[in-house]
């Protein structure tokens, strides 16, 4: 599923969101003016918290990355999908995603409860990533392995071609990348709909050529949206944003590389049936 945190109006009220810092009517007590007395004790210095870095954005992702392993062992461990025989997929697995994307939601509007939203949304996704992940890789042996590889390059080909300037994050970019990522997830959201009522959309799972362009894009769309989570980390350390923000990075990162492995996972599927 596409991202649904990182566009800039979610980011900048998240970034404004308070993150700790003490209420301004605290900072002066109101027992002088009871008594009578102003308070002349100089000037208020302005409260300033421990800002946001890389180094720990990239350790909050590692810690998720580390839950999403841990719960997918589990999830595959639970599934049963040998070849030739029904495939018994954990109910579990379900609830994951719908876990996942609540902790989604709920963060667009509770952006400090990051650091509780991710961990929760790591072992969510990470115990449906291990279930689905069983399933192709009983029917395609071998394609776990490949889609991890992939994901993994196309995640250091990203990154060496935003810190190289060959992909430039400007402003027109990002909002492209964003309203393509909203469109997808829509479209995502309406073909569950259909199959909730037995309908099907032809070209979403078929190996045909338009089914197959259509994960290209999907993919492709997923790798830009990695140069868009580079740029937010990037502009949040510039600013000085506050150090929870690091989380909500690491969301907005981790969820970008499941929606990417799943793409990547499906890609090659369909071209194993070709």
């Amino acid at each position: 599923m596409p991202n649904p945190i990182m566009n800039d109006k979610a980011i900048d009220e998240a970034a404004r969101a308070g993150w700790g810092a003490p209420n301004p009517s605290t900072r002066n007590t109101p027992l002088g003016t009871m008594l009578g007395d102003p308070i002349t004790d100089g000037p208020i210095s302005e409260w300033k918290g421990r800002a946001m870095t890389a180094s720990g954005t990239a350790t909050a992702t590692g810690v998720l990355l580390v839950l999403v392993l841990a719960a997918a062992a589990v999830g595959w461990g639970m599934t049963e999908a040998t070849p030739g025989s029904e495939v018994k997929f954990p109910a579990l697995a379900i609830g994951g995603v719908v876990l996942g994307f609540i902790c989604a939601i709920v963060l667009r509007f509770k952006p400090t409860l990051a650091k509780v939203l991710g961990p929760i949304y790591a072992l969510a996704e990470g115990f449906f990533l291990g279930a689905i992940s069983k399933v192709y890789n009983d029917a395609y042996e071998g394609i776990v392995v490949q889609a991890v590889g992939a994901t993994l390059a196309v995640f250091a080909v990203m990154l060496f071609l935003y810190k190289s300037r060959i992909i430039k994050v400007t402003d027109r970019f990002r909002r492209n990348v964003i309203m393509a990522t909203m469109g997808l997830m829509l479209f995502y959201l309406v073909s569950i709909v259909i199959n909730l009522f037995g309908g099907t959309v032809p070209f979403l799972d078929s190996a045909s050529p338009l089914g197959i362009l259509f994960s290209v894009v999907a993919a492709g769309l997923a790798a830009m949206m990695l140069a868009v989570n580079f740029d937010t980390i990037d502009r949040g350390v510039a600013a000085g944003w506050p150090k929870g923000m690091e989380w909500y990075c690491a969301f907005g990162m981790l969820a970008t590389l499941v929606w990417l492995y799943l793409e990547i996972l499906r890609l090659l599927a369909k071209l194993n049936r070709r």
